[in-house]
């Protein structure tokens, strides 16, 4: 446990896109639908676990299939558009301001519907 009196105002850290910690996600994780799928994660906090991730994404107009979703994600919309879709055809859209909770086990799909970023916080 990190003690508290040796916490300065160094210790927040701030989410946001660091150019120098940005990175593609491997595609694997998840069926590709569109040709033109393009995004990118910038991991922002070392977590003392391997089982949390906090992040800040980006990503253009495109389409994924979750098929299984790997992990719980906490979403909170900073920019664009996107989509949820579950195999029912239900939909909800989110957009700047909106937060949501991508259960892990979620089959469905992810729709990018504008050039988009967000904050996330991924538990595995």
């Amino acid at each position: 446990m990190t003690d508290a009196v040796s916490m300065t105002i160094d210790s927040i850290v701030p989410i946001v896109p660091n150019p120098a910690k940005g990175f593609v996600p491997p595609l694997s994780d998840y069926k590709v639908l569109s040709a033109n799928w393009v995004e990118r994660e910038f991991h922002c906090a070392e977590v003392a676990t391997d089982r949390v991730t906090v992040g800040f994404w980006t990503g253009e107009p495109g389409h994924i299939v979750l098929d299984p979703w790997r992990y719980t994600e906490v979403c909170s919309i900073l920019t664009g558009r996107i989509a949820i879709v579950d195999p029912q055809g239900g939909r909800r859209e989110f957009g700047p301001g909106d937060g949501f909770v991508v259960p892990k086990g979620f089959v469905g799909e992810w729709l990018t519907l504008e050039p988009s970023s967000k904050i996330f916080l991924a538990i595995y």
